[in-house]
């Protein structure tokens, strides 16, 4: 993998590889590009990968190799304090809670100290804090550089360190959204670099998609009233009726979300009419149409006070956004895209492209060799202009601790995309289609871990269909079995949060005191906490462990060692039918003359699974059980291929063979290569 990315850094172009666990992807495609002398960004899907990147790996890796590099963290905005919301979070609303006045004045204390004003440092102060969107600063939000702040902006003192560094560590999420701004005309400032590296590549499609669209949401309407009660009562006090203007925005919001219908949990309402399905006519159209009013209203009340300051000119132009993105929600959808309506406790409005193919091909195709003008030529190749422009003279000859030849293509970019799981066949094309990098070149590096002797798969057959009412009480039961052999060490995975819930609440109920297990569900604790307690396991008196969970739970959380030693998959992971993302793209594979199920259901059921396998051998040590609890993987002929996907363990043969193999992982045999 090492050398492929060395290539690829040599000759420019993109790389595709599928690194599985405990290859170290990370140092593999660090090495070359720290030893390359080029300027580099690295992004990943997580912050926690972001973090261990800037903190742990980059640093030891710039110590060994003894290279003068410098390395920058960039956030999203809404990471970093912003000194103007601060100064005027004392005349909100929000600070009049109970605590809210000690907490601001913690904030303001530390903001004296702060250097980076990222707001991490801050110890006490969850994101989901009604404090934190008041001291920090969104894109709706941010005055620019009409802002009496600006000089000392902690967002663009961030972005000034990135220009000025070799290597900056970003995520997908901030990627997008400066490309998708781009797109509309406003230079973000992100640093123009030579190697771009996207690891936990897998999610880059699901992520751009989202950016690349256009999303309207109860959110943005509330806190859209919020910001303008707020500045209106503050700088123009009498001048316009604010508490109006702002209470029928508020109104409009929350009865256009009582228009979409109540559901549990969060739906997603399919769109493919001039309103989502589900809804009642006689109450969405009155509720759009209100709301375009109460922006309408609000907007003229501003066209009054917009000379008085910077902040009711941004208000001003958010008020425009939102105005226009109702009116293109009113309107039928774009038949090249995908329209939805995702209903929770808010209501989000989201009409996107399939897929970033299109978007994405663009940005990394090859750029056409060109003669610096006259102009580029005269260029400091110290000066930041050089940097941003790509200036060739910045070679890696010219860097210190240089690989030998590494200059020769250094005028042409180079994309490197990993991840431990990018599809099921060898061509990696349910990575490489949607984001349109079919000339892509691809590899697989294998695990080198010995899962034929590590890890045994067992499908139990004697279990209902999953259709079945009664599976998931199966489930459970097979569950409770297993629990109470191993004394915990056992994660549950489930498609559904209805199935989470329903076998959370069996083995709660049902697994005796004296089992000396505890249990844990998703959503009764914070995820931190969660993840915390499961790593702990059983020891220094604490109960083993076992962690009912979903979605999120699927990838990223790493056990390594005996905590983590049986993994239960309720059913295979098939996309949800009813999905109006997944149903679109199914429609387009089949206008294609291809196959929805066998070319696009499949290949995301057998990726989502190999994903929830990887949480069970994490070390050349780890020993476990994956348990499917799906009989089609056993009785259906697309079973082989999602088999075919997974690592190499033994088939385990019935029932009583999984007990035996369970009763094998308690006692010290497991330390054998023979398990």
């Amino acid at each position: 993998m090492a050398l492929a990315v060395t290539q690829t850094l040599e000759q420019g172009g993109q790389l595709v590889v599928e690194a599985g666990t405990g290859v170290g992807k990370t140092y593999a495609y660090l090495v070359p590009v720290l030893l390359s002398g080029q300027r580099a960004l690295v992004s990943t899907a997580t912050k926690a990968l972001q973090e261990q990147l800037f903190s742990r790996d980059i640093p030891r890796l710039v110590e060994v190799l003894a290279l003068p590099i410098r390395v920058a963290l960039l956030k999203g905005r809404s990471n970093y304090l912003c000194l103007h919301r601060m100064q005027q979070a004392r005349h909100s609303a929000e600070s009049a809670q109970p605590g809210a006045q000690r907490a601001l004045a913690k904030i303001e204390t530390w903001s004296q100290s702060t250097r980076t004003g990222d707001m991490a440092e801050l110890t006490g102060l969850d994101e989901r804090s009604p404090l934190w969107p008041l001291v920090t600063s969104t894109r709706d939000n941010c005055l620019g550089s009409s802002c009496p702040s600006y000089r000392a902006c902690h967002v663009n003192l961030a972005r000034k360190e990135a220009m000025a560094s070799d290597v900056v560590v970003i995520n997908h999420h901030l990627f997008f959204a400066d490309m998708a701004v781009r797109e509309s005309g406003v230079a973000e400032l992100l640093p123009t670099v030579r190697v771009t590296v996207f690891d936990e590549a897998h999610q880059l499609n699901e992520i751009g998609v989202n950016f690349l669209g256009k999303q309207l949401s109860t959110v943005q309407l509330l806190e859209l009233s919020r910001d303008v009660l707020a500045t209106g009562l503050q700088l123009a006090r009498g001048l316009v009726d604010w508490h109006a203007l702002a209470d029928a925005l508020e109104k409009a919001a929350r009865d256009l979300r009582l228009a979409a219908g109540m559901h549990r949990g969060s739906v997603r309402l399919r769109w493919t009419d001039v309103m989502p399905e589900g809804v009642e006519p006689e109450d969405w159209t009155p509720a759009l149409a209100q709301l375009t009013q109460a922006l309408g209203q609000l907007q003229a009340g501003l066209e009054l006070v917009t000379e008085l300051a910077p902040d009711f000119q941004r208000l001003h132009e958010r008020v425009a956004e939102l105005a226009q993105k109702a009116h293109l929600f009113s309107q039928a959808p774009d038949p090249e895209g995908v329209r939805w309506a995702e209903v929770s406790a808010q209501l989000r409005l989201i009409e996107s492209p399939l897929d970033i193919a299109q978007a994405f091909s663009a940005l990394t195709r090859p750029a056409q060799a060109k003669q610096p003008s006259e102009a580029e030529s005269s260029l400091d190749p110290d000066s930041l202009e050089a940097l941003m422009a790509g200036d060739p003279r910045h070679g890696a000859e010219d860097r210190a601790g240089a690989a030998a030849g590494m200059g020769s293509g250094v005028g042409q970019r180079a994309w490197i995309f990993t991840s431990a799981t990018l599809g099921d066949e060898p061509s990696l094309r349910w990575f490489t289609e949607p984001c349109g990098l079919t000339s892509a070149q691809v590899m697989q590096v294998t695990s080198p871990f010995d899962y034929a002797q590590q890890a045994a798969l067992y499908v139990p057959e004697h279990l209902p269909k999953p259709g079945d009412p009664g599976h998931a009480g199966h489930v459970a039961q097979l569950v409770v079995e297993a629990v109470q052999l191993l004394g915990g060490r056992t994660l549950v995975l489930t498609t559904t949060l209805n199935a989470m819930r329903s076998i959370g609440e069996y083995l709660q109920a049902r697994l005796d005191p004296a089992a000396n297990v505890e249990v844990l569900v998703q959503g009764q604790s914070p995820k931190r906490r969660l993840m915390e307690r499961f790593r702990e396991g059983a020891g220094d008196g604490r109960a083993g462990c076992v962690l009912v969970a979903s979605a999120s739970f699927w990838e990223g959380f790493d056990v390594p060692g005996e905590a983590l030693q049986l993994v239960v998959i309720d059913k295979l992971p098939f996309p949800p039918p009813g999905d109006p993302l997944f149903e679109a793209r199914s429609q387009r594979i089949v206008r294609e003359g291809r196959s929805a199920f066998a070319d696009h259901a499949l290949p995301e059921a057998a990726v989502a699974l190999k994903q929830g396998a990887g949480r069970l051998i994490r070390s050349e040590t780890d020993r476990g059980v994956l348990v499917v609890c799906d009989t089609r993987l056993a009785t259906m002929s697309y079973g082989r291929r999602l088999v075919r996907g997974l690592p190499q363990m033994r088939r385990l043969n019935g029932h009583p063979e999984f007990l035996e193999t369970l009763l094998q992982l308690t006692t010290d045999a497991t330390k054998d290569s023979t398990f």
